[in-house]
């Protein structure tokens, strides 16, 4: 095995060069849900309830609260999402999911993890889960707030 050159060891060019192989592959795993990668991340979201309220959900996402609200109008269009009064706080709406929505999520989740099979395809089992294991602790350490999937893929592209 050749030593790589000086662009292939360097972190940005693998970290940017991966990154831009797993969204290009991603976007078409989730372009059958409304809003693409955003309105994929508010399923998720609301499959969970790790965000509260429909404006706890758009700041933990990253989205502007008035394109979260164009958002949810096509997810609930679409028969994916409902709004629903806050038993806490009758003005705020929580953002549960329907059992269409739920099963969309579970298609679209088998289809990211067949991108994320072929993306990390060349390493072994063991060396996949190291590597999440590795991110994940930088991600976190990172100390960012959460951007959600749009706004990174915008920042790669225009970065290059």
């Amino acid at each position: 095995m050749t030593s790589p050159s000086n662009v292939e060891s360097d972190l940005g060019w693998a970290l940017g060069t991966v990154t831009r192989s797993y969204l290009r592959t991603a976007a078409e795993a989730v372009a059958d849900v409304p809003g693409g990668p955003r309105g994929y991340q508010v399923l998720s979201s609301a499959a969970v309830g790790d965000a509260g309220s429909q404006l706890a959900m758009a700041q933990r996402l990253g989205v502007d609260r008035t394109v979260m609200t164009y958002l949810l109008d096509d997810l609930e269009k679409a028969g994916l999402v409902e709004r629903k009064p806050d038993p806490a706080d009758r003005r705020a709406r929580r953002v549960v999911l329907t059992e269409h929505g739920r099963a969309r999520l579970c298609d679209v989740e088998r289809r990211l993890r067949r991108v994320e099979d072929h993306v990390l395809g060349p390493l072994e089992p063991s060396e996949r889960d190291t590597l999440r294991t590795l991110l994940q602790r930088l991600a976190v350490a990172s100390g960012e707030e959460r951007a959600d999937a749009c706004t990174v893929a915008e920042e790669i592209e225009n970065s290059c």
